[in-house]
């Protein structure tokens, strides 16, 4: 026997050894070791995905945002669906879901077979944070909508005037949102505009999250307790009527913080140009033109709000006006609101003070983005600000020891908040509510 051969017999020996002494010790394994083993190599199986209520594990999800130039039709035709099926779902879905509304830069997902064809089986539409949109594109057309689950967690905040209230909010990372409504709380009590340095205010406040973790905004504010020039002024939301779900702001006493009309059309503006019957304009020979309106200037797109409740009794457009809205409060009262971008209601609407019915724009005669606010008392254009006006309807007599007891406990809380310099933190307690 040659030397190769040899060796070739001695390599085989060796591996059959090693292979023999493997199986042995693999024999040698406790059971429990070997499951385990097994359960390592084992691929582990996907978890269920659940969004917009499917169960995404089925679907080829394709997620986009709408672009400049694509329309729901287009969006379909370019996913696969033919003219004629386009034509068929927007039909069948118009009652539910106006598809020439989805706006550019709001997001979209298509549910798709998991196929060669990837045939959109489901199309959502997200026009908010809050809501999306679920059209079926499947043999049973439909559409409808519905809201995420969403997260109440109610915060306290205290803070110090140094020049403005947007500004001590934004030195802490706080929405300027909380400024807004607050300044539409103490409308009539204080004018932001004219803040002090040192003022100082608390306020307990209520933010929204969308799937625990998504910041979706305020929702509303609990309480507020605001020192202006030294003078305290305290702010409790109450429920005066729970079947058509009113509720409004009043003091420690159960006096109301309102009056029956805002001060003002759009928050945070400035008045460019007050009454006046007797305005002279260089531009048409300085003669005389009376002003019987206030305009405040504040940028296009802008919400214009209703100064008080009442009932739309024109929404149209004029060569002079551009797009503007007329309110009738009562036999008395009237307000007019000129010049809109675009309005939002329409003749016969009952509005809510601070409902918004428009947005600032600069139709019609005008130089300047601004909302032309006009004012009627008995048939007659005057100036809102030199009018007595009615205070907003009291607290009923029968609600307020029902409103005292209520706020007793919410007192407490907003006293308990510390100004900064008695906690050099902000304060910041999070009490959380789940609302689905």
């Amino acid at each position: 026997m040659d030397r190769k051969r040899i060796s070739r017999l001695g390599k085989r020996c060796v591996i059959s050894c090693v292979a023999l002494l493997a199986l042995v010790a693999c024999k040698e394994k406790p059971q429990q070791e070997l499951k385990e083993e097994l359960a390592v190599v084992k691929e582990e199986k996907p978890k269920d995905i659940y969004e917009f209520g499917f169960k995404l594990n089925d679907y080829i999800v394709k997620r986009d945002t709408v672009k400049s130039g694509d329309s729901f039709g287009y969006i379909l035709e370019r996913n696969n669906i033919g003219y004629s099926k386009i034509y068929q779902i927007s039909e069948k879905t118009k009652d539910s879901f106006d598809i020439r509304k989805i706006n550019i830069g709001q997001p979209y997902t298509l549910l798709c077979s998991k196929d060669s064809l990837e045939t959109p089986r489901c199309f959502i539409y997200q026009p908010n944070k809050e809501e999306y949109v679920v059209v079926n594109l499947q043999d049973s057309i439909h559409a409808y909508t519905r809201r995420k689950p969403i997260k109440y967690v109610e915060k306290e905040y205290s803070g110090i005037i140094t020049s403005n209230i947007s500004q001590t909010l934004d030195d802490d990372g706080l929405s300027l949102i909380l400024a807004y409504k607050m300044s539409d709380i103490y409308a009539w009590t204080i004018d932001f505009t004219r803040l002090q340095k040192n003022d100082r205010f608390k306020v307990i406040y209520t933010d929204k999250y969308i799937d625990d973790t998504i910041y979706a905004g305020i929702d509303k504010i609990k309480a507020a307790y605001f020192e202006h020039n030294k003078e305290p002024f305290y702010a409790f939301e109450f429920e005066t009527d729970t079947v058509k779900g009113i509720t409004d702001f009043y003091n420690e006493e159960a006096k109301t913080l309102r009056r029956a009309f805002l001060k003002a059309p759009v928050e945070f503006s400035r008045i460019s140009s007050r009454y006046n019957l007797n305005r002279r304009i260089a531009l048409y020979g300085n003669k005389v033109r009376p002003h019987k309106g206030t305009d405040f200037a504040a940028p296009i797109g802008t919400p214009i709000m209703a100064t008080a409740n009442g009932t739309v009794t024109k929404s149209s457009y004029t060569g002079g006006n551009g797009n503007y809205v007329k309110i009738r409060h009562n036999k008395m009262y009237e307000t007019q609101y000129l010049h809109m971008k675009k309005r939002k209601v329409k003749v016969g609407d009952f509005v809510k003070q601070g409902d918004v019915i428009g947005w600032v724009g600069m139709t019609g005669n005008t130089s300047g983005p601004h909302v032309c606010y006009r004012f009627w008392v008995n048939g007659r254009q005057v100036d809102p600000f030199k009018q007595k006006l009615p205070a907003a309807e009291p607290i009923s007599d029968n609600l307020k020891v029902r409103y005292l007891d209520f706020i007793k406990p919410i007192r407490k809380q907003l006293d308990a908040v510390p100004f900064k310099e008695e906690n050099t933190q902000t304060t910041e307690q999070d009490l959380i509510t789940q609302a689905y």
